[in-house]
């Protein structure tokens, strides 16, 4: 049985998705039992439990799941970069990312976990994924913090000979309906085009980066989830890697893909930032994607306007079409 922590959420659900189509139907879920939509995600989708994730920890070292569990896919966590309780997202992202760990260490089996391309800050050391450059990297918010913290502790234990971390750059794509202010720009945009024709972006406060040309790594939630599941079956493959596309491009191109998508003539408003982010406000991010490359992971990512059209005409249009495993290919 293969656990999939955060399985309801965005990125999870669709790791569930891409093991269905590879085979795998023994799934445990693990995830909050709140309010939310997400849970529609899994309606779709084959998998033989689910759990909430405090009980699932508190069994786990009750030695309940033990023979059962082969490995451990835990992209579980509070990814909200407006979240400010340290100690809740020190509980909830750190802590408990170490005790599946550990446990998954102490009992042989596959961990593959989730970290966050948030923990590179400002951007001002690279987006290496090389273990040597965690040391210098300072994230700029309590959840990167959170996350990055994590790192550094299976880093200086020597723990990334044995489990695999993955840095996720701006994933976009189904079954992020859920997610409200963290939506992707791409879900934004469609829901913004829709209600009043327009998008609205920021103002750049950057004089190297005209408006709307910010840059960013976007990435197909469907490239995401292969990568993830390239490097959760190949066992040897350890350490942290980057899940990107490598080529960093700007919302205009973003925005301009949904528009067209749509059918409809660009038209962009450009508003002012918000005060309590424009010293945190990153305008490049771009993955360096040779250490998964080297590791053996050559397939071609979508390109943005290939992914954007997909994410549109397929899901969006559709009235929210979640990702099903019948009649859709992995393409």
């Amino acid at each position: 049985m293969i656990v999939v922590t955060g399985g309801a959420g965005f990125i999870g659900s669709a790791i569930v998705w891409a093991l269905n189509l590879r085979g795998y139907n023994e799934i445990l879920i693990v995830d909050l039992l709140d309010k939310s939509k997400k849970w529609e995600n899994l309606a779709c989708l084959k998998f033989s439990d689910s759990i909430d994730k405090d009980e699932f920890i508190e069994k786990l070292y009750q030695g309940k799941f033990c023979d059962k569990i082969d490995a451990v896919i835990h992209m579980g966590a509070e990814s909200s970069t407006t979240v400010y309780e340290t100690d809740y997202l020190m509980k909830n992202n750190y802590e408990y990312t170490k005790k599946l760990a550990m446990w998954c260490i102490k009992n042989d089996k596959r961990f593959v976990y989730a970290s966050s391309a948030a923990t590179y800050g400002n951007g001002d050391e690279g987006f290496c994924d090389e273990h040597l450059q965690l040391e210098k990297l300072r994230p700029l918010n309590p959840y990167a913090d959170s996350k990055h913290l994590f790192d550094l502790w299976a880093y200086r234990q020597g723990l990334l000979e044995k489990i695999a971390g993955l840095k996720f750059f701006n994933c976009f794509g189904p079954n992020e309906y859920h997610k409200e202010s963290m939506k992707s720009m791409v879900l934004q945009a469609f829901e913004q085009i829709k209600k009043n024709g327009k998008v609205k972006l920021f103002k750049s406060f950057n004089t190297q980066y005209k408006d709307g040309e910010q840059l960013r790594d976007f990435i197909y939630v469907k490239d995401a989830a292969d990568m993830t599941l390239f490097i959760f079956e190949n066992k040897k493959v350890n350490g942290i890697f980057n899940i990107g596309t490598g080529k960093a491009q700007s919302f205009n191109e973003l925005v301009n893909s949904v528009f067209g998508a749509m059918g409809k003539d660009s038209n962009i408003a450009y508003i002012d930032m918000l005060e309590s982010i424009k010293d945190k406000y990153q305008y490049f991010t771009q993955a360096d994607m040779g250490k998964l490359k080297d590791a053996g992971y050559i397939k071609k990512t979508h390109t943005l306007k290939e992914a954007v059209y997909d994410y549109v005409k397929n899901y969006l249009l559709k009235d929210n079409s979640y990702l099903k495993i019948n009649n859709i290919s992995f393409s």
